[in-house]
């Protein structure tokens, strides 16, 4: 299935070649901000719905390039990587970042970096996680949501600003790849206890 069909067979919408470089849209993710000449290619556009809300998403693979300059004159580099992003529909969400725990994080936490820790010992050791806001980090990672994290633990988590995004270490996937990613975020925000969407929304699910 290419991702065209993917978009199809949802009912979302299909652009095969934008010259957007999403840097006002997405301007809080480093990915979207490096180079020149970007250009967005096989972009999706649809909603999803998770706790009774429509979620807006915007996925594809996107492109920038770097120009270098030195005594032997300039070269050019072209980056690629596809992305999925999430906007989501609730006021004033904290940042939240989740990500497979490294060395440097652990040397880091001699020195007081910001690195949350939870009762379980196993998803601790597994993921560094920092917050704009500690409780909301604690509301949203329950027992559940950490089994489900420790089951793909190099898939990482950034959230900034209300939007869920997911980018690939300058990888494109295949078109097959996308869907399994949209599940999984929309599981990831499915996973959110009741009062916390409450919170943000002020409407009871």
């Amino acid at each position: 299935m290419t991702i065209k069909a993917i978009a199809t067979t949802h009912g979302w919408s299909f652009d095969a070649i934008s010259a957007n470089n999403y840097r006002s849209t997405y301007q809080n993710f480093d990915y979207f901000s490096k180079g020149h000449s970007q250009e967005c290619e096989n972009t999706v556009e649809g909603a999803i719905e998770i706790h009774g809300f429509p979620h807006h998403l915007k996925m594809g693979d996107y492109l920038y390039k770097e120009t270098d300059s030195d005594e032997d004159g300039t070269s050019t580099t072209t980056y690629r990587f596809s992305y999925l992003c999430l906007h989501l529909p609730y006021l004033h969400v904290p940042d939240l970042f989740i990500r497979r725990e490294t060395m440097t994080d652990k040397l880091g936490a001699a020195v007081g970096f910001d690195d949350i820790n939870f009762e379980s010992a196993d998803f601790s050791r597994t993921f560094h996680v920092s917050a704009s806001d500690k409780r909301f980090a604690y509301d949203v990672i329950t027992p559940t949501m950490m089994e489900f994290l420790l089951r793909a633990p190099d898939v990482g988590v950034e959230l900034r600003s209300g939007i869920l995004c997911f980018v690939s270490d300058m990888r494109r996937w295949k078109a097959e790849e996308f869907m399994p990613r949209v599940n999984w975020a929309s599981h990831f925000i499915g996973l959110w206890p009741e009062h916390v969407i409450q919170s943000y929304t002020g409407t009871r699910i």
